[in-house]
């Protein structure tokens, strides 16, 4: 009983920050009465070799930090890959989203036609382009991925005299079928202007395009109120 106090008071004397034992003769007899101890010491996550054997230098719970450290760094390499491959998904879904163009004719004082065919109208003047999908040498946007697409476009001429006659049909077509359409044919004003709006659920590699149907003609265009734009809504199930 009297060696397992004695044993006890050394391991409390250890514990007491690990004071130098060169400072306190005391401490450093029951230290090495706890070095002769030949049970068991109650040392729990304390490291009792490092504190009675080797006190220079050493810390009491080396061992336990050390555990404790690799776990936390273990830990927080995991939670970083996690936030890498989150942000990542985000940055597919997000970016892949930012998806919208808008674009204008050229302003010109003359006129877009007439011709033989059909014609593909060339909104040049870009002034959005997000995710490059239209292509202004062709006046077509082609879809990057799945999704529901909003496009609008105006149609606007102006022949300029009173008298003359407007004579212009657009349409809004996509991979050659015609989704809607505008159209004017009178002498009664000089000029008009009209705008469609619609949603359309496109495929990758989907093509929209607005196009002048032969024999008619767009005039007097000089504030580029002809214009064509359009966005991605939403995707679809390419997510």
């Amino acid at each position: 009983m009297k060696a397992a106090a004695v044993a006890a008071l050394g391991l409390l004397g250890a514990l007491c920050l690990c004071v130098n034992a060169d400072t306190y003769s005391a401490i450093d007899f029951v230290r090495r009465s706890a070095v002769n101890w030949t049970g068991s010491l109650p040392c729990g996550l304390w490291d009792c070799n490092c504190e009675f054997q080797q006190p220079k230098g050493c810390c009491c719970v080396s061992s336990a930090l050390d555990q404790l450290l690799q776990a936390t760094f273990t830990r927080m390499v995991s939670l970083w890959e996690r936030l890498e491959s989150l942000n990542q998904q985000i940055d597919l879904i997000a970016g892949g989203r930012n998806i919208a163009f808008s674009a204008s004719m050229m302003s010109t004082p003359l006129c877009f036609g007439p011709y033989n065919k059909n014609v593909s109208i060339p909104y040049q003047n870009v002034t959005l382009n997000h995710g490059h999908g239209y292509n202004p040498a062709l006046g077509t946007f082609t879809a990057t991925r799945d999704g529901l697409y909003f496009f609008s476009y105006t149609v606007y001429s102006n022949v300029g005299l009173a008298g003359e006659r407007i004579l212009y049909k657009t349409q809004l077509v996509m991979d050659g079928q015609v989704v809607s359409s505008s159209w004017e044919d009178n002498r009664e004003d000089s000029e008009d202007s009209a705008t469609q709006t619609v949603l359309l659920k496109l495929s990758q590699g989907n093509q929209v395009y607005v196009e002048l149907v032969f024999g008619r003609i767009l005039c007097g265009d000089t504030q580029g109120f002809n214009s064509f734009s359009g966005y991605l809504v939403y995707p679809t199930h390419d997510m």
